[in-house]
């Protein structure tokens, strides 16, 4: 059997004997920089999609927002230089930054704020955080002042209104942000190659510009691991952040590169319609759960960088509780539960797989386990735009392998018509409780009760929470080492 860790190209290796030149090559082009990603994003407007990989190429470079995610999850202003809280945690009243522009010249202020807000609330609203900006109303003080009220307390709400879907737009170039985006960041867009590359330039008129060291910046996108691999030996790329874990210890052992391996708040997860048939019956979901072996789609999946999970919630969190142990491995437990449920085997299932590593190799795994209690996985490997027209907006799957990577995503499990079709008055109320209890330590045990909860209704087979690779050129600095969200933050970087 051949072992895909160590099968690289002639040309790879050929690739690694030149460094010493490539490392010539990095420090003279010390305002630009290319960095590796492994999806393309469908768009470039994040209020109008679920893709992670927008917010990649656009959060805090061309879209800014009132509040900022640090790489250590601490929140701190940016659009907004300060802000009041009420007592009852409800009230928000921002003081925002003066002489800010759009890169269309118009002006930033409190009525961008409420344009924006209210878009994203609106009944046309695309926006995957629409619920959050449909209960809450904004209001105009002056030019430089905007109140955000809401119906319910929400502990992470500055950590929310720093994350992509709640940037503030132009209200003018708002509907076109997804080609032609117009925001207040530092770099503006300048060329998207469909199928390879977007390139950024820096925005001079940004009220930071001088501070900022990159000029340029490519984003290229490779989904094939060992061209991955390839492209970082050869130069092509400077950073490949939340690079597939193919080939890291040649890296790790070459003094010309930096291997930072970080911890997130993602969770990997074999989802479920629980609507379809058989899975609305939860004696399927947990079957499916006991037929998969954690660790060994760890292994499969991410070459041993995850924790295993047991529900969507991961380790260090607030009120994390371990609940690996609620649906453990266990290949006769599972058999048995099928057959309790009624279901003849075989069974045929699909399985959508999305073009990430993680999903095409995990699903591998999965498809011989699923197989041994009589599962038969038809897979089907699709681009991202299919999985998101066809899974995420449609609900025409059975299964699929997918990382959500918010890092407050649990109200997921209490919105209608949600991807994964879950309906629990139980769960809705227990996060409607959750979001209204102000004291940490009580919300940290509601937490708790609503993860045991997922993981007894078995939502989905949780499986492991991802740690995020990032292999560099040594001498590029400000690289994320943790990742809260998903960012390439490239005002902080330098060579």
């Amino acid at each position: 059997m051949i072992n895909r860790r160590h099968v690289l190209s002639s040309g790879a290796f050929a690739a690694l004997a030149a460094t010493t030149s490539l490392e010539a090559l990095a420090q003279s082009r010390k305002d630009a920089v290319v960095l590796g990603m492994t999806l393309e994003p469908p768009g470039l407007d994040p209020t109008a999609g679920a893709a992670s990989a927008i917010a990649e190429v656009v959060l805090y470079n061309i879209f800014e927002t009132l509040t900022k995610i640090n790489a250590d999850g601490s929140v701190t202003p940016l659009l907004a230089e300060s802000w009041e809280v009420s007592p009852d945690l409800k009230t928000y009243t921002f003081k925002l930054r003066r002489g800010v522009t759009f890169q269309n010249g118009e002006p930033f202020n409190a009525a961008a704020v409420k344009f924006s807000f209210d878009r994203a609330g609106g009944e046309k609203s695309t926006n995957k955080d629409k619920r959050v900006f449909a209960e809450m109303s904004t209001q105009v003080v002056d030019d430089h002042t905007v109140v955000v009220l809401r119906k319910e307390i929400d502990p992470d709400f500055l950590f929310v209104l720093g994350q992509a879907t709640a940037i503030i737009v132009e209200p003018k170039t708002a509907d076109s942000n997804a080609t032609k985006p117009v925001g207040t960041g530092p770099f503006k867009l300048e060329a998207w190659n469909k199928g390879a590359s977007v390139v950024l330039t820096k925005w001079d008129s940004h009220r930071l510009a001088n501070a900022i060291k990159i000029k340029k910046a490519t984003f290229r996108f490779i989904g094939d691991p060992a061209a991955q691999v390839a492209a970082l030996l050869a130069g092509d790329v400077d950073a490949f952040q939340r690079v597939t874990s193919r080939g890291v210890p040649q890296f790790k052992a070459n003094p010309q590169y930096q291997v930072l391996v970080a911890g997130s708040r993602a969770k990997t997860i074999l989802a479920i319609n629980n609507k379809k048939k058989p899975f609305d019956d939860v004696r399927v979901r947990r079957a499916i759960a006991a037929a998969i072996d954690r660790k060994a789609v760890i292994e499969g999946a991410a070459e041993g960088y995850g924790t295993p999970i047991g529900s969507h919630y991961v380790p260090g969190a607030l009120g994390y509780v371990d609940t690996t142990g609620i649906n453990p491995f266990n290949v006769e437990k599972a058999k048995a539960l099928l057959k309790e449920a009624g279901v003849t085997t075989p069974l045929e299932v699909s399985l959508v797989l999305p073009p990430t590593p993680y999903a095409r190799q995990g699903g591998e795994v999965i498809t011989a386990q699923l197989a041994k209690i009589g599962i038969v996985a038809k897979t089907q490997n699709v681009e991202w735009a299919q999985w998101l027209s066809g899974v995420y907006t449609n609900k025409n799957y059975d299964l699929t392998i997918i990382s959500h990577v918010e890092p407050f995503d649990l109200g997921n499990f209490a919105k209608p018509g949600y991807y994964w079709n879950y309906e629990s008055a139980k769960f809705s109320d227990l996060f409607k409780k959750i979001n209204n209890t102000p004291r940490e330590a009580d919300r940290a045990k509601l937490l708790g009760e609503a993860q045991k909860l997922l993981a007894e209704d078995s939502v989905h087979a949780f499986l492991y929470q991802p740690q995020w690779i990032t292999i560099a050129r040594k001498n590029l600095k400000g690289l994320w080492k943790d990742m809260p969200v998903f960012v390439n933050d490239l005002s902080a970087l330098s060579w």
